[in-house]
């Protein structure tokens, strides 16, 4: 047992190891992810697929059970240039919510942002960080 106020190695987080999102039909989300997005596609198993996003595993599933049937938080994906990555996935077929915009001017960089869906109904972002 730990001192109290003191946290054992083994409990400490590392980072994000795998982000699930819930699907209505993992082929299709499939699709989405892998061609329209442009992700790693790593392997699948019964109403699962996996894909490498940046080091951190994205697993499409169909919620089980039913009262995990519901969006997802929002995955904001890393990308350099937003105003090229937005052009490439709309002429995938990526319909966006909005352009990219200025989220918030910080001391040695600008966060820009643009929203859209993905096929199932869930929310995502691209997210660019410029460097002055």
């Amino acid at each position: 047992m730990a001192e109290q106020g003191v946290i054992p190695q083994a409990a400490l987080l590392t980072g994000v190891g795998q982000i699930a999102v819930p699907v209505r039909e993992v082929e299709r989300a499939t699709t989405f992810y892998r061609d329209a997005l442009g992700l790693t596609y790593l392997f699948s198993a019964p109403q699962l697929a996996f894909f490498d996003c940046g080091g951190v595993r994205l697993m499409l599933s169909i919620p089980e059970p039913s009262e995990l049937n519901h969006h997802s938080s929002i995955i904001y994906l890393r990308c350099g240039e937003i105003h090229t990555a937005y052009a490439l996935l709309q002429s995938r077929g990526v319909k966006f919510k909005d352009a990219p915009h200025l989220i918030a001017r910080l001391p040695d960089h600008e966060l820009w942002m643009a929203f859209f869906d993905d096929t199932e109904g869930n929310t995502l972002a691209l997210m660019s960080e410029i460097r002055d």
